[in-house]
């Protein structure tokens, strides 16, 4: 029950951007989806994870062909033929290979009382106090997520400069779509709800978050010959699964920071000017890299060094009541 003491609690998917309390003070919710959500702003003197936190990518920046929406898998997954150091989980016989079973009972708006702000006007919290509160109607979801960000191989480097057209291309391509937004939500915070994939606490040493951010030259962006240099210089990812805590309670990693991801917005109002591409996760910088927010500012067709992606598709079968594991079934 929310009380006089329960100071700010976010209801990160809620579309109702502000209520009040009948008892208790102000509280705020809502999700910051402004264009300048994939970007943080100046920086301020807060603790920020060292560069060395866990190795960057030093390879050659692996993109989408934006001219047949192709990926070239081969360069994307040379990295992980030589990776040892990577957490590689089976599969779920309910699923294809390579992707975990998330199934459970979502909650369409959640939220999370914030007790220690690392920068509440960027939304980034530092600490959560439990338990979630569920607001609105539970529905059942049942669906097969891919293991890590694409390529899906572990000890490979997500591919990036990705639209959400070429993303869905791409995964249509192995009998697999996009995650809808509830599901990469709840493959993300497992059937504790949790706010972060690994607890209540934000960790930058779990996952790749909270590095420091490089202003991106838009200038070259604008320039084809310059871009692969840029993003070069932009990037800090890191190798799917080489930051073994960075795993949801279902078994996927790297589904906050890293690289952003592009699902299906499937909350847009239907005279909402905002597109059915959605963001979620974050990507290595100090962005709010939790499990509910989502960014809607960008269209199906916007690209940039962060952006990637990763797929989800329906179960082979439906499990048998007490046939699935614990780890399997919230």
């Amino acid at each position: 029950m929310l009380t006089q003491q329960a100071a700010r609690i976010r209801f990160s998917d809620a579309p109702r951007a502000e209520r009040r309390v009948s008892r208790g003070r102000y509280v705020v919710f809502g999700l910051l989806t402004t264009a300048l959500a994939c970007q943080p702003v100046e920086r301020t003197s807060e603790p920020q994870t060292s560069d060395a936190t866990a190795p960057v990518a030093t390879t050659p920046v692996v993109t989408m062909d934006s001219a047949t929406a192709a990926v070239d898998r081969d360069a994307a997954l040379a990295s992980a033929d030589a990776a040892t150091d990577v957490d590689r989980p089976e599969s779920s016989p309910f699923c294809p290979a390579g992707m975990a079973l998330v199934e459970g009972m979502f909650c369409p708006f959640m939220g999370h009382r914030c007790v220690e702000w690392l920068n509440e006007k960027q939304d980034r919290c530092q600490r959560f106090a439990p338990p979630p509160i569920c607001d609105g109607k539970e529905r059942p979801l049942s669906v097969c997520v891919d293991h890590y960000e694409y390529p899906n191989q572990a000890g490979a480097y997500p591919v990036v400069m990705t639209n959400f057209l070429e993303a869905a291309a791409a995964c249509e391509k192995e009998n697999k779509r996009l995650c809808t937004e509830s599901e990469w939500t709840l493959a993300c915070e497992g059937k504790e709800r949790l706010p972060y994939p690994y607890g209540y606490e934000r960790d930058p040493t779990a996952c790749n978050i909270d590095r420091t951010h490089r202003l991106p030259d838009m200038e070259a962006f604008s320039h084809e010959s310059k871009v692969a240099a840029e993003v070069a210089r932009l990037d800090q990812r890191v190798q799917s699964g080489s930051m073994a805590r960075c795993k949801s309670p279902f078994g996927v990693y790297d589904m906050t920071g890293n690289v952003d991801e592009w699902v299906v917005n499937e909350t847009r109002p239907p005279d909402s000017e905002a597109d059915i591409s959605g963001l979620k996760g974050g990507y290595f910088g100090p962005i709010r890299a939790r499990c509910r927010p989502m960014t809607t500012s960008h269209n199906r067709w916007f690209r940039f060094y962060q952006v990637g992606f990763r797929c989800c598709a329906a179960p082979l079968r439906e499990p048998a009541r007490g046939e699935i594991g614990s780890s399997e079934r919230p």
